[in-house]
């Protein structure tokens, strides 16, 4: 087994597999907290799909809207947890959070179902808008976010 480079990120950073005790969480612990925050999230997108149906052909706005502000949510989230202070999170945080509760509410096979829908109701050119609007906010709120993150905790620290 190779090694990170020295000063390169762990893909996960919470788990260093050469300490033994990291090696052993269980697994069901991890699991049991994404479901309880998919289930979290989930029922928030649905809420909000159920408050703001998108007719036949219409542009999907509340899909859009989850979609942008879940990513934003995501690059929040992981600044706080990876560059957020001195006490190290809980080690559940962010399968909860970010997998769980962010995973659950961010829908981007919705979004590619929906992307077919206005395809098939003969909407090309609002499917291919939505395609990359879509795309375009997504990155754009994660960065935005993650960036202003960033400097807020800067400034208190």
């Amino acid at each position: 087994m190779t090694r990170p480079a020295p000063g390169a990120e762990a893909i996960d950073p919470d788990v260093d597999l050469h300490v033994p005790e990291q090696r052993t969480e269980p697994l069901g612990r991890v699991l049991t907290a994404v479901a309880a925050g998919g289930m979290l999230g989930a029922a928030a997108r649905y809420g909000l799909a159920l408050l703001w149906p998108a007719g036949p052909g219409a542009f999907p706005w509340a899909t859009f809207w989850t979609n942008t502000s879940g990513c934003a949510l995501i690059g929040v989230l992981m600044v706080l947890i990876s560059e957020g202070g001195r006490v190290a999170p809980h080690p559940l945080v962010r399968p909860f959070a970010g997998v769980g509760v962010l995973g659950g509410f961010t829908t981007f096979s919705t979004y590619a179902v929906e992307f077919s829908r206005l395809l098939d109701a003969g909407e090309a050119e609002r499917a291919l808008a939505y395609a990359g609007l879509t795309v375009v906010a997504a990155l754009g709120a994660v960065w935005a976010a993650a960036s202003v993150t960033r400097l807020a905790v800067r400034g208190r620290g």
